[in-house]
């Protein structure tokens, strides 16, 4: 089973990231909820890439990778765009950002409460995002 995918940093390939994601999972049989949580926040992930880290430049690329652990399923992506800065980051209240009806904002946060571990890397010009989930 093939546990790598790459693509070009175009939002039409988050639907490919996602279907690819699903196939993996489906034989795993983990719930409805924690499957589709998985896939948001891996799209998520992969979408800010996309977007923010690289402008959605098709000439750039990101990589997603899948290791299965006994009990932990481990999400490697990576580009070469511009690091996420985590020293930076504030997270916001998803709260408030639904009562006032604000989009965006919130997908670190949201992946931060679906994975066990969310981890940032940069080694050279490669960015490295782990995302971990514990599974049974």
């Amino acid at each position: 089973m093939n546990n790598v995918i790459r693509v070009n940093c175009s939002k039409k390939n988050l639907k490919p990231i996602r279907d690819f994601v699903t196939e993996y999972l489906e034989p795993l049989k983990l719930s409805d909820i924690m499957m589709n949580q998985i896939v948001l926040a891996v799209d998520e992930i992969c979408a800010n890439l996309i977007i923010h880290a690289n402008q959605e430049d098709p000439s750039k690329y990101i990589s997603l990778a899948i290791h299965k652990q006994p009990s932990v399923l481990k999400f490697e992506i990576t580009d070469n765009g511009v690091a996420f800065q985590k020293s930076n980051y504030k997270e916001p209240n998803i709260e408030e950002h639904v009562k006032v009806g604000k989009k965006g904002g919130v997908g670190i946060a949201l992946v931060n409460r679906i994975m066990d571990k969310v981890e940032f890397s940069t080694n050279g010009s490669k960015n490295i995002c782990l995302l971990y989930k514990k599974i049974k």
